[in-house]
């Protein structure tokens, strides 16, 4: 019979650290917007879909950017779903992901087991790790959940066994998400019925990506002659499959840079992709047809594809690629969900023995013969069909807590929302100050000069910002949400109104350096990051030196200030900053990469290349991101070490 055990899994890991204090008010930094001259050539229903409401903010999610690169051996709290074939190893504390999964009969592993917890910056809000199955929902790009807890519970199944439900409350969107997973007796296959709801009066644009890590040494097959293909140069076009520029890219070694290929599935098409080793074993994944995008994504063997498999594990371990599954073709489309209403489908996992070798279309037709051999078609269906009237089913026994906001949320609009409840005792300190301004009308104030936390900017909480009192603290956050809401001018004017009689006056000046940043105004804004951070210093005495996130917003609002000094060659205040963080953080990567810019600007030249001589480790290097090999271009002509080589396509810098 199935069974759902704890465990502890052990293994090298870095802390997440803090998430960084300061509200997210940039444009989001997406890698995956498509060139406007192949807008053209788009199918229609495709071309509605990338223009309908892409992600332009982060907010009310806060960035994770806390860690670090120094791993310890560290227990991860897991949960084990198994049968008699097949055991599912799910981290609830990280998204839910399945970490792994393994074929008990002929003791094989069936994806890509990271054997460390590495955080990166690849998630929407930061920090991600590679390896196993995880669940994307939100917006394009890696959830902000990446790196959070879900809730978790037994449940029901079908079968009269139990299942293993993860539930959650999507913030960027304002949508309650479950996947529920089981293996019925015998069965080969893990069975994963997901559900999205919409329970607002308006329609709210979703996104769904399954992402499943195998290792990259296989070939990966999907029912398609012709893909979609999108690189780092931003460039969307149909191409062949499986040969492409005179080479065979389904088997993801032969691609130098990275790349994603997304699979153009024939609507009559079972819908399907799997990755298999030479010898033919290996990975299926199989869906109702709802679920009707596959993907293969490719860090390719160029130098820093390369990089980037070693930063996300440990050298000598073994690369990876991704085989994927979403609601629609590519990852540049959203999906409208009407009011009051819900999507859901359903997923199946497990092994396949097949042939890879040979002409394309004589292994695909061996290989959808093995899967409908092992697992038929209709029997998807059928299990889907089966699943659902256990969708509703409250859970049992609690396994696992994930956050406050959904219980906040469904505190605030009464929603009723079978299976997946949001229980007031899971709200805790982040939903405090909102829950008194719901009950009470009011925002309390922050202890000791305590940092002012994350802004609510849905309309409901906007309402109430303002209409409750016109406290510093009130007018920070509603103009958080203004700004949130595109209403910029007014946001300015509720920053300038709480400066007015503002004790901890950085908060708001710093929100106005931003809007000054995005003004053009960068003198200005430099001088409001300048008195900023003085403002912090100031306030980083007695009770409030000792609170934890303190260092977390001096480096915050440091990186910044010394970003935007540098801006506008005000080197001599940049390095005024510079030198009041801490020891600590000035030692950090980041930092260390500040300090080269710094000494650069200062014409200190031969002190910024010496800084590279020091092996610094940017943590949080963004996916695509080139500061590393900018500052090294103006500093020396030799080619870019290998170790600070993260370029993603041809002439990345």
């Amino acid at each position: 019979m199935t069974t759902i055990r704890r465990e502890v899994l052990t293994l090298p890991a870095a802390p997440l650290g803090p998430d960084n204090p300061l509200p997210p008010l940039r444009p989001l930094d997406e890698a995956h917007r498509i060139d406007d001259r192949d807008r053209a050539d788009l199918p229609r229903d495709m071309a509605r879909q990338v223009d309908y409401a892409p992600l332009r903010s982060l907010l009310p999610a806060q960035v994770c950017d806390g860690y670090d690169r120094k791993r310890a051996p560290s227990g991860l709290d897991a949960l084990v779903i198994e049968n008699d074939r097949l055991r599912a190893t799910v981290l609830t504390a990280l998204g839910g992901r399945i970490a792994s999964l393994h074929h008990k009969p002929t003791d094989r592993e069936l994806l890509y087991v990271n054997p460390v917890l590495q955080p990166a910056n690849f998630a929407l809000n930061g920090a991600w790790f590679s390896g196993g199955i995880e669940w994307n929902i939100g917006a394009t790009g890696h959830t902000t959940l990446s790196c959070s807890p879900v809730h978790a519970a037994r449940v029901p199944a079908p079968d009269g066994g139990q299942m293993l439900r993860l539930w959650e409350w999507e913030r960027l969107r304002d949508l309650p998400f479950q996947v529920d997973l089981w293996l019925p007796d015998g069965s080969d296959f893990l069975y994963v019925g997901a559900r999205i709801r919409n329970p607002h009066e308006r329609p709210v644009p979703t996104y769904w990506w399954s992402n499943i890590a195998v290792p990259e040494d296989r070939r990966v097959l999907a029912p398609a002659d012709e893909a979609w293909h999108f690189g780092y140069e931003r460039r969307l076009r149909r191409v062949p499959v499986p040969e492409y520029d005179g080479t065979d890219r389904t088997y993801p070694l032969n691609s130098t840079y990275a790349a994603d290929y997304f699979y153009e599935v024939p609507d009559d098409r079972r819908r399907w992709i799997a990755a298999l080793d030479a010898d033919g074993h290996g990975l299926v994944q199989t869906s109702t047809d709802l679920l009707r995008g596959r993907k293969l994504f490719v860090w390719g063997t160029g130098p820093g594809g390369r990089r980037w498999q070693e930063w996300l594990t440990e050298p000598g371990t073994g690369g990876y690629c991704e085989i994927q599954a979403g609601l629609v073709r590519t990852q540049l489309e959203h999906v409208k969900l009407e009011a009051e209403s819900e999507v859901s489908w359903l997923e199946a996992y497990g092994p396949l023995d097949a042939s890879p070798d040979g002409d394309w279309h004589t292994v695909l037709r061996r290989a959808e013969d093995r899967l409908a051999a092992a697992l038929p078609r209709a029997d998807v269906d059928a299990a889907y069909d089966a699943w659902r009237p256990y969708a509703d089913t409250e859970p049992g026994e609690r396994l696992a807590t994930g956050s406050g906001w959904g219980a906040l949320e469904v505190l605030r609009a009464g929603w009723k929302l079978p299976g997946t409840p949001f229980d007031e005792d899971t709200l805790g300190a982040p939903q405090r100050p909102w829950l008194h301004l719901l009950r009470a009308g009011s925002l309390p104030e922050p202890e000791h000069h305590e940092p002012p936390g994350g802004t609510l900017v849905a309309r409901p909480w906007r309402d109430m910002l303002e209409t409750t009192a016109a406290t510093p603290l009130a007018e920070y956050h509603l103009g958080v949400a203004q700004w949130h809401g595109d209403d910029r001018a007014q946001a300015v004017r509720s920053w300038e109104r709480g400066l007015k009689s503002a004790v901890d006056r950085w908060p708001l000046l710093r929100c106005l350096a931003v809007a000054d940043q995005e003004d053009g105004h960068r003198e200005r804004a430099a001088d409001r990051y300048a008195e900023a951070f003085d403002d912090l210093c100031a306030r980083r005495t007695g009770a409030a030196e000792g609170h934890e996130g303190w260092a977390a917003v001096a480096a915050a609002l440091g990186r910044e200030a010394i970003g935007a000094l540098l801006a506008v060659g005000r080197t001599v205040d940049a390095r005024t900053v510079w030198e009041r963080l801490d020891a600590a953080t000035r030692a950090r990567g980041r930092f260390r990469l500040a300090e080269g810019e710094l000494l650069a600007a200062e014409g200190l030249h031969e002190e910024a290349r010496a800084v590279f001589d020091e092996n610094f480790e940017v943590a949080d290097l963004r996916e695509g991101a080139d500061s590393i090999g900018l500052l090294w271009a103006r500093l020396d002509d030799a080619p870019l070490p290998a170790r600070y080589d993260f370029r993603m396509w041809p002439g990345g810098e």
